[in-house]
């Protein structure tokens, strides 16, 4: 069978999901949110002190959060604080629970 070279069209709730699925797919992203749960806000250098990985490690790790919406970055010059963004994190929640819901496969 021969592939094609059509352009796949995803609903919204399917980019939305693929978006929070793929930030929640590392141990060290779900580390993170779970202390910053636990902080309500903090700065990169406690993440490196909670997390034993390099500081440009748990950059990368917050921009992925960040670039899913699911966490908030605010300029505190020289330093960032970070804070769970509660709107996006409610979504999240809400598609994830829909998403299961409709498939009772067990």
């Amino acid at each position: 069978m021969q592939r094609t070279n059509t352009e796949v069209n995803y609903t919204v709730k399917e980019e939305v999901l693929a978006k929070y699925a793929k930030a929640l797919s590392h141990p060290v992203r779900i580390r993170i949110l779970n202390f910053l749960e636990s902080q309500a806000c903090c700065f990169t250098g406690e993440l490196t002190e909670e997390i034993p990985m390099a500081q440009s490690t748990i950059s990368q790790h917050l921009k992925e959060l960040k670039d899913a919406g699911l966490i908030q970055g605010d300029v505190m010059l020289p330093r960032v604080k970070y804070c769970i963004n509660q709107k996006a994190w409610a979504e999240a929640r809400k598609i994830f629970i829909s998403f299961f819901e409709e498939r009772k496969i067990l």
